[in-house]
């Protein structure tokens, strides 16, 4: 009797998952047999595997499968007439596929093209700027056998600035290795201390120092070592990686094989999101040239002992992956699912061995510390913020992209630069982020806070308000989108919380269930059947959510609606019924949509 054989790394079963999809379009219930017998697992298991993740489907998706972007930019671009073009071409709704099995259409969140919406995937090709002329030539050249590559519009880089040059770090001249060399002369500790003494920290949102992280991971003894770029840029209206990776992908690898020097890491892996699929080979070659120069493999660069080695892992499709705990269940194929940190990944992370997450934008700032000094970088920034930020810049100004700026940047300089168009309210750091006005105009883009944390500000004075929070930084993750003073607000925090909603995990009540009675206690507002009780409930719920959710998701997800509630009273005050004597939900067509159809009826048998 044969013995029984050893199921594959788990790690492998996203990958495999990816290959069924893009082979059958869809997993069907005999390949879930097969593959949850191979891996040893429940089919039960398996399936929740599969169903968490957007872009794993169960039923045949088409041969071209459409992903349109629907987020709050794309909307206030071209999404609604790209959409019904889209619809009546291939004569389906979104949802559904044809009945050929040629073209299946969804919807779908941020797709990190912010910049040149209105935006969608097919077979995970980039189409950017859509029209629906656009759309009616893209489906008339796939009909003829065309191929969704040679049709799409690669993404524009759009790097609309960068500071004095000097000043610049990420988006200048790049030669490969040249970081990676410097390190001959220089021990592991010593380069702690030089990415300590930089300041720098996660530029991914969460701004935890990056040299004490590594610190952390070096002082944790153990057998086997991981460095994990995240390259999960799922928040809404943030592109900056994906310039980044596109622009200079060896500088995130130099990154990495920096951090992996440091702390004695011989694996590493970049957790590329579904979405930016379209970089992967680009990223792969850089890989392969990289190990054909000696800067990866065994011995880099002739430093005996230093050996690493980066691998892809592609994401499919969930917002909630990009918090780390998350990211490291995914990678181990399982659900990604946020775990209680009883242990930092320093300690226990990947395959409960000390681990190394950073940002792309982090990790590509290490090699331009090293080659332009530590003493040259220090010149540039703020005291407690050095360097510079990228900022994706979306919505309504004239200068749509990306910034490469200088913290300490006034907002309003920064308003000036992209040329927004009447500026009213400034989405920061995305759907997760807080909404600012004009009283925070004169705020600068940093990590300043001149006063003490405990003191809070009341809003009943705006005046009083903009001057004591003009000595707060303004400390950004990426993303900054602008809205006019036309816009109607409300659609937008709508957009928000039902994206919440769909990127929930749902492991917690307060994130699963809170968010849900969020955004239908938003359309009741929205319709303007609220009354005041409805607008306290909003902001008594908003909190309960925030300070009882059990990761990152759920604690963030109402920080643009609080910080809305308190800077624009006036946007939810006028949906308040004693205020309206409008109701939106009254729909003149629905309403006699019956009766004309039956007179209509009778007019046709009575001739």
């Amino acid at each position: 009797m044969a013995a029984p054989k050893n199921p594959p790394p788990k790690s492998s079963l996203m990958d495999i998952l990816w290959d069924i999809q893009k082979k059958r379009r869809y997993i069907a219930p005999d390949d879930m047999t097969k593959i949850a017998s191979e891996f040893h697992i429940s089919r039960t298991e398996l399936e929740g595997i599969v169903s968490f993740y957007h872009f794993y489907h169960r039923s045949h998706a088409g041969n071209f499968t459409i992903y349109l972007n629907n987020g709050i930019i794309s909307k206030q671009r071209n999404y609604d007439v790209v959409k019904k073009t889209f619809e009546k071409e291939l004569g389906i709704s979104v949802g559904e596929t044809t009945d050929d099995k040629l073209f299946g259409l969804f919807e779908t969140s941020c797709i990190g093209l912010s910049d040149q919406e209105t935006s969608a995937l097919i077979n995970f090709q980039a189409f950017t700027d859509l029209t629906p002329i656009k759309v009616k030539n893209i489906i008339g050249q796939l009909r003829k056998g065309a191929n969704p590559e040679s049709l799409s519009t690669f993404p524009k880089n759009n790097i609309q600035y960068t500071p004095a040059k000097d000043k610049t770090i990420f988006f200048k001249p790049y030669t490969p290795g040249s970081s990676l060399k410097k390190l001959r002369k220089i021990s592991p500790d010593q380069l702690i201390d030089i990415v300590k003494k930089s300041k720098l920290s996660g530029r991914g949102g969460a701004f935890f120092p990056t040299g004490m992280k590594w610190e952390f991971c070096k002082n944790n003894i153990a057998d086997q070592k991981y460095i994990i770029c995240n390259a999960d840029e799922g928040e809404p209206g943030t592109f900056k990686d994906r310039v980044l990776m596109n622009k200079h992908p060896g500088l995130m690898l130099e990154g990495m094989a920096a951090a992996a020097y440091a702390v004695g890491a011989t694996y590493g892996y970049i957790y590329l999101r579904a979405e930016y699929f379209y970089l992967r080979d680009k990223i792969q070659e850089e890989i392969q040239h990289f190990r054909t120069k000696g800067f990866l493999g065994k011995n880099i660069l002739g430093i005996t002992g230093f050996d690493f080695d980066i691998h892809i892992h592609m994401g499919a499709g969930a917002y909630v992956c990009g918090e780390e705990t998350a990211l490291i269940s995914s990678m181990e194929g399982k659900r990604g699912e946020p775990s209680t940190k009883e242990y930092f990944p320093v300690e226990k992370g990947l395959y409960g061995k000390p681990t190394i997450i950073n940002n792309v934008e982090t990790l590509c700032a290490v090699p331009r510390i090293l080659n332009m000094s530590l003493k040259s970088y220090l010149k540039i920034g703020t005291e407690a913020t050095k360097g510079t930020k990228l900022l994706s810049v979306s919505g309504d100004c004239k200068k749509p992209g990306i910034y490469e700026i200088e913290w300490g940047m006034k907002l309003k300089q920064f308003l000036k630069l992209i040329e927004a168009e009447n500026p009213y309210m400034i989405l920061f750091n995305g759907y997760a982020g807080e909404c600012l006005s004009a009283a925070d105009f004169d705020r600068e883009i940093s990590g300043e806070n001149l006063l003490a944390e405990q003191v809070q500000f009341k809003w009943e004075d705006p005046i009083e308000y903009a001057r004591k929070m003009s000595a707060i930084g303004l400390r950004s993750g990426g993303s900054f989108m602008v809205f006019n003073d036309k816009r109607d607000l409300m659609p937008i925090f709508k957009n928000i919380s039902d994206f919440f909603v769909s990127e929930s995990c749902g492991i917690c009540a307060p994130c699963r269930t809170g968010n849900f009675l969020l955004t239908k206690k938003l359309k009741k507002i929205m319709l303007c059947h609220a009354e005041k009780s409805d607008l306290e409930d909003l902001e008594k719920w908003s909190t309960i959510i925030k300070q009882s959710s059990r990761c990152g998701l759920g604690k963030t997800s109402t920080n643009c609606l609080l910080s809305a509630m308190l800077k624009f009273p006036q946007e939810f005050n006028k949906c308040i019924l004693a205020k309206s004597d409008f109701n939106k939900s009254f729909d003149i067509k629905n309403v006699t949509l019956e009766y004309d159809t039956i007179i209509n009826e009778i007019e046709k048998v009575h001739g």
